[in-house]
């Protein structure tokens, strides 16, 4: 592999490449710099997302910049305003050293006059997106008449934000444009359009192949039942204790759904969705980049243009409906040269659309079963002992307390030590997942994994002073006992659902648990409170319920047993 030294690229680049950590470029950066440095010639780049493009077209588009003009010279069109923020802080990074090039990022959800002030200003190099550059274009605040060289960076995300009419008219408006550098992870037809309207004899440069996944992804795929998706969600979350993990939902409703309801299980998570205020939004995303969020649950748009290192897995809950907003799931893992993991956790129905992915990504799938309860506690305990190995010690802050620990501890084998420590934090996995199912699909007449523990086959009834007056209905109940407490719906029976409160059948093996887990929630300010139901017989032959409030149709409460 070639240096940065054998590109072509100026002394105070390099010293800004060197101050930043980079030490070889990347395959795409090789190709592409030495062909943007040469003469004016149109590109186009094919290479999946964490690959390196940003300094690949950044740099040469640097060096190319006269620092004695203060017109825009040079155009990078972003399809999301984070990535034009980051866009933008990579040049002022890699120019540290070199001329003070003027580098003005415009976008929406931030205020539109404070950005006209530093165009004003002078701006040598605009980072835009298509939306606000074309607001600005409206009031005049922007001339592009001038501008030399155009980036369309993530090209095909830009259009299947439904930019082709903006990037159409934005490139009409460059009038004296010298080249176009095009930068894309995959060529959907309409990118190809955009190739051929606007550029001359472009070179191709394609690195990893055409809508090829990045080697060092690996693709997994779990398969569960539609109301098991949840718990399959948790257990797979469970099972990579560390994870850094992105979590892809199909719709806004469903990605507050998940988030929501992982926040209340105690995950260290939040949303990102077309909802949020741009502020919320800035708000989540650095949390996300600064590693205080675990999890990061969003929808496609949401997260387009997202460019975080060092994630470790992507969760598609659910195929999304094109094979390339797939390939871009894929490729927020495994970046600069690191392994990552995209997991898909999908229903029976569309497992065959797995080889369809195969073969358009050239990636291979491996179907995994869904892991046990236990094998959920095996790899937490693992992560705890591992923990307690590597556990920084402030020898000066503990040493004063070392007498009473030794004094309080004395009676104990290393042995029963060791267990009680290990103890802590694997007892909350163990209490919660130890009468968990199975919920793998198996073939009829195939037992699934630990079944015969799983359940008793004796039904209890238990009473919740809830009802429909508290927005409850059946379908609700019965994904919320799956969500919250790994219920399947097999171990659910009848529920009789009244104005003001409710009545269910649920198998022995999960009666303490939800018992437990219910009086935890409160509805309207009010606690739940759940019960043993005790059905008897009015005069009428017809069965009440002995020992809790009786209740008229209005809901309001008559007598107390």
């Amino acid at each position: 592999m070639n240096s940065f030294q054998q590109l072509g690229l100026a002394d105070d680049l390099l010293q800004g490449i060197v101050a930043l950590g980079f030490e070889n470029p990347t395959p795409i950066q090789e190709a592409v710099i030495p062909v943007a440095l040469d003469g004016d010639t149109d590109l186009i780049a094919l290479a999946q997302t964490g690959t390196g493009k940003t300094a690949a077209f950044g740099l040469p588009l640097l060096q190319r910049i006269d620092p004695s003009a203060r017109n825009v010279q040079a155009l990078i069109m972003c399809p999301t305003r984070e990535l034009c923020v980051q866009v933008a802080n990579d040049l002022e990074n890699y120019s540290r050293f070199a001329h003070q090039y003027k580098v003005v990022a415009v976008y929406g959800g931030a205020g539109i006059e404070g950005q006209i002030r530093q165009l004003k200003a002078g701006a040598q190099i605009v980072v835009a997106t298509p939306g606000r550059l074309m607001d600005l274009m409206s009031r005049r605040a922007i001339k592009l008449d001038l501008v030399e060289r155009i980036v369309l960076d993530e090209a095909d995300e830009m259009l299947n934000m439904g930019f082709k009419e903006a990037i159409d008219e934005i490139l009409a408006a460059c009038e004296n444009r010298e080249s176009i550098w095009l930068f894309s992870a995959t060529m959907p037809e309409e990118v190809r359009r955009i190739a051929a309207t606007y550029m001359d004899n472009a070179k191709e440069i394609t690195v990893g192949g055409r809508n090829q996944s990045n080697e060092n992804i690996e693709h997994r795929y779990y398969v569960c039942r539609a109301d098991d998706r949840y718990a399959a969600l948790k257990r797979v979350v469970d099972a990579n204790p560390g994870i850094y993990g992105l979590i892809f939902c199909r719709t806004k409703i469903e990605a507050k759904e998940i988030a929501e309801q992982m926040i209340r299980d105690g995950y260290n998570s939040d949303a990102l969705h077309g909802d949020l205020a741009q502020g919320d939004r800035d708000r989540v995303m650095q949390r996300f980049r600064e590693k205080n969020l675990q999890l990061l649950i969003a929808t496609d748009v949401a997260a387009r243009g997202l460019d975080v290192q060092e994630i470790t897995h992507v969760i598609n809950y659910g195929l999304p409906d094109e094979i390339e907003i797939y390939t871009h799931r894929a490729g927020r893992t495994g970046r600069a040269g690191k392994k990552g993991v995209s997991i898909s956790i999908i229903t029976p129905k569309f497992e065959d659309r797995i080889p369809q992915i195969e073969r358009k990504n050239k990636a291979k799938f491996t179907k995994h079963p869904l892991p046990t309860g236990m094998e959920v506690c095996e790899q937490q305990l693992y992560q705890i002992i591992r923990g307690i190995h590597s556990q920084e010690v402030q020898y000066a802050e503990i040493e004063p307390f070392m007498p009473w620990i030794t004094e309080e501890l004395k009676d104990l084998s290393k042995e029963e030590l060791i267990k009680r420590f290990a103890s802590v934090e694997f007892n909350r996995f163990l209490s919660y997942y130890k009468n968990a199912p199975d919920i793998n699909i198996r073939p009829k007449g195939e037992r699934r994994r630990g079944e015969e523990t799983a359940t008793s086959g004796q039904m209890a009834r238990l009473f919740l002073n809830v009802g429909e007056m508290d927005g409850i209905n059946k379908k609700d109940f019965i994904k919320f006992l799956s969500r919250s407490f790994n219920v399947p719906g097999g171990s659910i029976g009848q529920i009789d659902l009244n104005k003001a409160y409710m009545h269910f059948d649920i198998d022995d093996a999960y009666v303490n648990v939800v018992r437990q887990g219910l009086r935890e929630f409160t509805i309207n300010g009010r606690r739940v409170r759940v019960d043993d139901a005790a059905p008897q017989k009015d005069k009428k032959g017809r069965s009440e319920d002995a020992g809790f409030d009786k209740w008229d149709k209005k809901g309001k409460k008559k007598r107390r047993y």
